[in-house]
């Protein structure tokens, strides 16, 4: 049998640990492969939750752990130095361990940085999720400079393929797999609304609305004013109708420790009516999903996720614009007004039939099995890592 092959995971937020946790378990699960998981950002912060737990819960081994975030910091510079940090510590982790690949998901400034730290030591990179487009954050331009220092690409739908060839990336580097987040919906078994309610610790058998809002990070929006637009929007429709909210902190991104106070201040207020958690983890946000009367605000799991439960969303602001909308997302400005009118327009029971019928263009089948195999099968080529050259052929359909 071939040596086991050296590999390199990184996970930096409690979001895209829930998305390569089935490629972990199954590269763990294999004999060729040896793996080492890179815990970072977020993960490692209380006052995102110290999600790092929920990976040791599920019995993954940490081979490092590289702190990035400074409590109480926010803003360019935060990130800046945040991104300095990540690339100190990666940096010295892949020129001593040499992995055959880094393995990253999607667009954040540490994932960026953690790629950055590959290419300077020579560490070829795998990317998950490249092509997307989201006008709205930050995040869409660390996506593209990833894919760009990425060797092997898993695009999550057709329109994102074509994308990353239009960059450059050869065709044959470029393999469309599907969302992991369609196959995490399809594959892991749920919670009913008792033991769910039970876990959170709050009523989730009475109708409810799921709620994640983070910064726009990109145009300049005010974090606090679409914030307290929303948070009005979401009393206004919570009087009318008695809809009860489950809502899950923002992200690390500057701008989200002002959203998250807000958010605390706001639920002490509303007791039995409100409930905000800084993590549900993957199992319980998708049980928390598929209950839901509506899901609200401007995370990617808005609108990727939830048109394959068939379940009302409604998209605020702009964070997310360029990416493939289903007839389940309702998009909206980030204003009180347009909020609430999107919000009855989702609850009107004659939107659900329409929501039920949203296709996802997501589904790949076992879109972490495929990246498992191809990802094995890639790295052991001899020329796998050469130079890249710039690819100006012919694009795919």
């Amino acid at each position: 049998m071939c040596q086991p092959v050296k590999l390199a995971v990184v996970t930096g937020t409690r979001a895209e640990y829930g998305l390569l946790r089935p490629v972990i378990r199954k590269l763990m699960a294999r004999p060729d492969a040896r793996l080492s998981v890179l815990v970072t950002g977020a993960h490692l912060a209380a006052e995102y939750g110290n999600t790092v737990a929920e990976i040791e819960a599920d019995g993954v081994p940490i081979a490092a752990r590289i702190p990035i975030l400074v409590p109480g910091e926010s803003g360019p510079l935060a990130t800046a130095d945040a991104v300095e940090k990540a690339i100190h510590g990666f940096v010295r982790w892949f020129a001593e361990r040499r992995p055959a690949c880094v393995l990253v998901l999607g667009d954040r400034y540490e994932i960026f940085a953690a790629a950055q730290a590959a290419a300077f030591a020579r560490v070829p990179v795998a990317h998950i999720s490249g092509g997307d487009v989201t006008l709205g954050a930050a995040d869409d331009w660390y996506r593209h400079c990833i894919t760009k220092i990425a060797h092997l690409h898993f695009p999550s739908c057709a329109q994102s393929a074509r994308r990353v060839v239009r960059m450059g990336e050869p065709p044959s580097a470029v393999f469309n797999v599907g969302g992991l987040g369609d196959e995490n919906i399809r594959t892991i078994a749920l919670l009913p609304p008792e033991e769910l309610s039970r876990s959170i610790g709050f009523d989730l058998t009475k109708p409810y609305g799921l709620v994640t809002f983070h910064p726009e990070t990109a145009g300049g929006a005010d974090p606090s004013a679409q914030s307290a637009a929303l948070l009005a929007a979401m009393d206004a429709v919570s009087d009318a109708a008695g809809l009860r909210w489950l809502v899950t902190k923002a992200n690390a991104d500057a701008g989200g420790a002002v959203i998250n106070q807000m958010l605390d201040d706001w639920a002490a207020a509303r007791p039995g009516i409100a409930a905000v958690r800084a993590s549900l983890g993957v199992v319980r946000y998708l049980s928390a999903m598929k209950g839901a009367a509506v899901v609200l605000g401007n995370s990617s799991s808005g609108v990727v996720e939830t048109p394959t439960f068939g379940v009302p969303a409604v998209n605020v602001g702009h964070r997310q614009k360029g990416r493939p909308v289903c007839e389940n997302v309702i998009g909206c400005p980030a204003d009180r007004a347009a909020i609430e009118a999107a919000l009855y327009k989702a609850l009107d029971p004659a939107f659900l039939p329409v929501a039920q019928a949203a296709k996802s263009p997501y589904n790949g089948g076992d879109t972490s099995g495929k990246i498992v195999e191809i990802l094995l099968r890639e790295v052991r080529r001899p020329d796998f890592g050469a130079p890249k050259t710039f690819y100006e052929g012919e694009i795919p359909r």
